[in-house]
């Protein structure tokens, strides 16, 4: 038997019914030896009664003697017969010797004789017996040791521990029915229970983790589309460079095209293989103390030399020295790549103004440049891979649409957040680290 559901609907019934019968037996065994102590009053009437009955014989023979029984069993219950020293019953005249023996050895308790069980009480010569039938408590053809309402209150106990063993196996099955579905490929499959207990709380937490793993198949059924698209123009530009090196019209221009088509290739590797590792296992990160402010000057320093060949310019405000706890290459890698960003729309003669600071439990960089900005519909976007605003010239100036959504990625494994917004004029995008992570790295 595999079932759960079963095999706790067995478990809990035979225990009930287990526990019912051991009841029952003891109960039984208990009235039996305290059955004469309930009904003393009545047997302590039984001297009387001989005597009345020996009377009844002597005077008016056997007639009379059925007349006073008769009369006895009516208002009295009593339903007890008169016999001589050997057995043999006054009124009807059968002879059982052997009914005299058991009720000697009885001494004066209830003893079982055949079919039934009797209390004897001798007359003072030894001539008569009276013997009383013990009454049974309940009708022949139910269980002789179990009470009538036990009886009834088997099926309703089999009933509850069948809703028990419903209500425990239930979600089981919902979540069942929804791991089978997710395991087929409907990511869409939930077990949505509502119950409050450690079954619910296993149901919510698949449900978590579905959702957790949609988005992830999603997020690279989606990258992989963009990855595939964003090959296509240069290897179709690459072949027709190759095209023209071939005919020799014109190799060496034909040769700078395919070198700059490789070196975009590159790139494009080169980013995409940076955005797998920050959406892989956090526990594979390199953490260690990172001094963000260290980090942000060398920054500066490395991207001066592009701001300069675009005629533009980094000022970063002197910055506290603050020391967090992470790793660093994917916080260096986020950080330039929202500066690279700002540097590319930065118009020429202006500065991208560059801040770190601490704010409440939140450790705030802030990086602005002055260009056209993007659309509010855009802004909630801006992170998504291969994601460009319309009108985008970054394909000409050297962009891939992954630099920011690696930021994005790299922040968040951080516990962090990054946003953008409109500065009027130019893009403000502000990166906040949670400052339990500086006050851990402090202690390092």
């Amino acid at each position: 038997m595999r079932s759960l559901f079963a095999k706790i609907l067995l478990w809990f019934s035979a225990v009930v019914v287990i526990a019912l019968v051991g009841s029952g037996v003891i109960f039984r065994f208990v009235q039996s030896e305290e059955e004469f102590g309930r009904q003393g009053p009545r047997f302590g009437m039984l001297t009387l009664q001989l005597n009345e009955a020996r009377h009844a014989y002597e005077t008016g023979g056997p007639e009379a003697l059925e007349a006073f029984i008769a009369r006895a069993r009516g208002p009295l219950r009593f339903g007890g017969f008169l016999a001589d020293a050997e057995g043999t019953n006054l009124v009807s005249g059968e002879k059982d010797p052997d009914l005299i023996r058991q009720a000697r050895r009885s001494r004066g308790r209830p003893f079982s004789y055949k079919d039934g069980r009797y209390f004897a009480r001798p007359s003072d010569d030894g001539k008569y017996w009276f013997f009383l039938p013990l009454r049974r408590e309940r009708p022949p053809g139910r269980l002789m040791f179990l009470p009538s309402w036990l009886l009834w209150l088997i099926p309703a106990v089999i009933l509850l521990c069948y809703g028990l063993a419903r209500y425990l196996t239930s979600p089981l099955r919902h979540i069942e029915q929804a791991v089978t579905r997710f395991g087929k490929g409907d990511f869409a499959a939930r077990a949505r229970s509502t119950r409050r207990d450690e079954l619910g709380q296993l149901a919510r937490t698949f449900d978590q983790m579905a959702e957790r793993i949609q988005a992830l198949v999603g997020s690279q059924r989606r990258l992989l589309l963009d990855i595939s698209h964003e090959l296509r123009s240069p290897l179709t530009r690459l072949g027709l460079a190759v095209e023209l090196a071939r005919s020799g019209s014109d190799q060496a221009a034909a040769l700078d095209r395919i070198q700059k088509e490789a070196d975009r290739l590159n790139a494009l590797v080169g980013e995409v293989l940076t955005l797998t590792r920050a959406e892989a296992d956090p526990a594979s990160m390199r953490y260690g103390p990172v001094p963000v402010d260290e980090l942000l000057r060398e920054l500066v320093e490395i991207c001066s030399v592009e701001a300069g060949a675009r005629n533009t310019r980094l000022e970063l405000r002197e910055p506290p020295s603050v020391t967090i706890r992470g790793d660093e290459e994917l916080l260096r890698r986020a950080i330039e790549n929202v500066i690279r960003n700002a540097i590319r729309y930065e118009p020429e003669g202006s500065a991208i103004e560059l801040s770190l600071d601490k704010e409440d439990s939140s450790l705030v960089i802030r990086i602005r440049d002055h260009g056209p900005g993007a659309p509010e519909s855009s802004l909630p976007h801006l992170f998504e891979p291969f994601y460009r605003v319309e009108g985008d010239r970054s394909r000409q100036s050297g962009g891939t649409g992954l630099g920011l959504a690696i930021a994005r990625r790299a922040v968040e494994l951080h516990q962090g957040s990054i946003t953008a917004r409109n500065a009027q004029p130019g893009l403000l995008v502000e990166i906040k680290l949670p400052a339990d992570t500086a006050e851990s790295a402090a202690r390092i």
